[in-house]
């Protein structure tokens, strides 16, 4: 049954197990997680690893699909004057010798999840799993839709892409080398003692070899003795904005230590690409209904410290033997009447 792996995988990542073997044992001996899952008897441990290997891929993209729409509408909108920005960047997985699938290097194996964030409303927004040695660029035009602006570190700098970008309406904000090769065409006035020192229209790179063929806007500035380049389609906005975009793509590295250290998601409960993925989504799903949950509860962001509240929860209560969990302890409360909570 589709909702007890989902409740199941939710639970592994609120109480933080390292395994499934773990996650198991506490459903055998905890009532009340049981109760919360939907399984009075427990899950045997060959049922829950072909579950997850081999069904609820599509019921979990849907599930996420409609709670980050959920959580749109929910969350406060915190850059709204920015337009909309998501901060994309790709983050290894360690795998086994035995996923060949997840191909690295030579001895090595990893996947690499490519991922969307949400920089207004700090959520997830999108997610793919490739081999770890899968370009991430492709995955900038896949992530953003028309009118958003992708905020990327200078991996990503590729001449042809901006001109790609431009053309399909999905603006950028890019970090770039410093010697990149600039052909100014019109520049801006910088104020004297500020930190910006360069603001033009330019056209990047080599003549007839791989020079930009659309204009961009190329910002240089200097903060703590440290210099960085950016160049951006964003004509719009005076180039302290620009500035703010970029140091707001620091949220989904946050993003990416948070979910790791705390939700433990980056521990093995698969080894199929389509396990590893139905545990990574379970994984945005929990994150997704916890910044629901902070938001109704305690107007607040995702913490430890709120996590930390809901863990003891469920550890206090499992105490009285006559406890009925509420769906609102893992669904949250907004969720509880959609239709997805019980797809």
């Amino acid at each position: 049954m589709f909702e007890q792996e989902l409740t199941s995988l939710i639970l592994f990542h609120l109480e933080e197990h390292r395994s499934g073997q773990e996650l198991l044992q506490f459903l055998d001996d905890d009532d009340v997680a049981r109760k919360i899952v939907g399984a009075p008897d427990g899950i045997k441990q060959s049922t829950f690893y072909e579950a997850i290997n081999t069904r609820g891929l599509d019921q979990m993209i849907h599930v996420f699909t409609e709670l980050h729409r959920l959580a749109c509408d929910t969350l406060p909108v915190m850059h709204e004057r920015l337009g909309t920005i998501v901060a994309i960047d790709g983050s290894l997985i360690e795998a086994t010798l035995t996923m060949e699938w997840a191909d690295y290097r030579g001895g090595t194996k990893k996947a690499k999840a490519h991922v969307g964030f949400n920089l207004n409303q700090s959520i997830p927004s999108k997610i793919y799993l490739a081999d770890g040695k899968s370009d991430e660029r492709p995955y900038v035009s896949t992530i953003l839709k028309p009118g958003e602006t992708g905020v990327i570190d200078r991996y990503y700098q590729c001449y042809r892409d901006f001109d790609a970008w431009q053309a399909e309406n999905k603006h950028f904000v890019c970090r770039i080398k410093a010697g990149s090769l600039k052909t100014c065409i019109k520049e801006h006035t910088v104020a004297p003692e500020g930190p910006v020192f360069y603001d033009a229209v330019v056209l990047l790179g080599t003549k007839g070899i791989n020079q930009t063929e659309k204009p961009v806007r190329v910002i240089g500035y200097r903060i703590e003795r440290k210099t960085y380049w950016l160049a951006t389609d964003r004509f719009d906005l005076d180039n302290e904005d620009i500035m703010a975009i970029y140091k707001l793509r620091w949220n989904i590295e946050t993003f990416f230590g948070w979910w790791k250290q705390h939700l433990n998601v980056y521990h093995r409960l698969a080894r199929s690409s389509y396990g590893m993925m139905v545990q990574l989504l379970a994984g945005l799903i929990t994150y997704l209904l916890l910044a629901i949950y902070c938001h109704d509860e305690f107007k607040e962001p995702v913490s430890l410290k709120r996590v930390r509240q809901l863990r003891n929860a469920f550890r206090t209560e499992s105490r009285y033997p006559d406890y009925e969990p509420r769906e609102s302890m893992i669904w949250g409360q907004n969720s509880k009447n959609h239709s997805f909570a019980k797809t």
